[in-house]
C-alpha cells in the first residue's frame, strides 16, 4: 500500500517537475535574449527596455512560492479548469521557475567571450545570427548547468505545492507523515527527494562535461 502511494507520488512529482521545467526554460529564453540584446554592452543597448524587464523579473523572483501559488488561483483555473491537482500545480511552478531560468540563461549568455562576438561581426553576421549561432552556441554548456539548477529548484517548489493540493511527494509527506504522525513516510519522501536531486545534478554535470570538451 505505502509502496504504491510513494510510486504514484513519485510519478506525479516527476511529471510536474519535467513539464514545468520545459515550459519555464522555453518561456525564460525570451526575456533572457531581450536582456542580453538591450544590456549596456549588448548588440542593441536600450536602457528603458532593459531596466523595465529587469524590474519585472526581480519582482516575480521575489514572490514566495506558496503565496504565488495561492495568488494566481484564478489564472490557474482559467488555464487548466481547476486550482488543485498535479496538472494545476504546473501553472504556478512554471511561473515561479521562468524568471529564475531567464536569469540563469542571461548570465550564461553574458559569459560568452566578447572577442568571439566581435569576430562574428567582422564577418558580417547579423544580430540575430550572432545571438542564435554564436552566443547561444557558446553558452550551451553553462545553460545546461543553469537548467539543472532550475530543475532542482522546481523539485523543491513541487514539494511545497503538495501542501495545498498539488499532489506528489510533498502531498504524501503532509498527509501521511505530518497529519498521521507516520515518521517513516516523512523519511521516505525526504530520501526520495534527495535521490531525485542528486540524479538530476549528476545528469547535468555529465552533459556539461560532454559539451565542454
Amino acid at each position: 500500500m505505502l509502496r504504491e502511494v510513494l510510486m504514484t507520488a513519485l510519478g506525479q512529482t516527476l511529471y510536474m517537475v519535467m513539464v514545468s521545467t520545459i515550459l519555464a526554460v522555453a518561456i525564460g529564453f525570451i526575456p533572457a535574449i531581450i536582456l542580453v540584446i538591450t544590456s549596456e554592452k549588448g548588440l542593441k543597448p536600450n536602457k528603458v527596455v532593459y531596466k523595465g524587464l529587469d524590474f519585472i523579473i526581480n519582482i516575480l523572483r521575489s514572490f514566495p512560492f506558496i503565496i504565488l501559488m495561492i495568488a494566481i488561483f484564478p489564472f490557474t483555473k482559467l488555464v487548466v479548469g481547476k486550482t488543485i491537482g498535479t496538472t494545476a500545480a504546473i501553472v504556478p511552478l512554471t511561473i515561479a521557475a521562468a524568471p529564475f531560468a531567464a536569469r540563469i540563461i542571461e548570465s550564461a549568455m553574458k559569459e560568452v567571450d566578447p572577442g568571439v562576438i566581435e569576430a562574428a561581426r567582422s564577418f558580417g553576421a547579423s544580430n540575430w545570427q550572432i545571438i542564435f549561432k554564436v552566443i547561444l552556441k557558446e553558452a550551451i554548456p553553462s545553460i545546461i548547468l543553469g537548467v539543472t539548477l532550475t530543475v532542482i529548484s522546481v523539485v523543491g517548489y513541487s514539494a511545497m505545492a503538495g501542501a495545498i493540493g498539488g499532489g506528489g511527494l510533498g502531498d504524501v509527506a503532509i498527509k501521511y507523515g505530518y497529519y498521521r504522525f507516520q515518521t517513516d513516510v516523512m523519511i521516505y519522501t525526504v530520501v526520495i527527494l534527495i535521490v531525485i536531486v542528486q540524479l538530476f545534478q549528476s545528469m547535468g554535470d555529465f552533459i556539461y562535461k560532454k559539451l565542454s570538451k
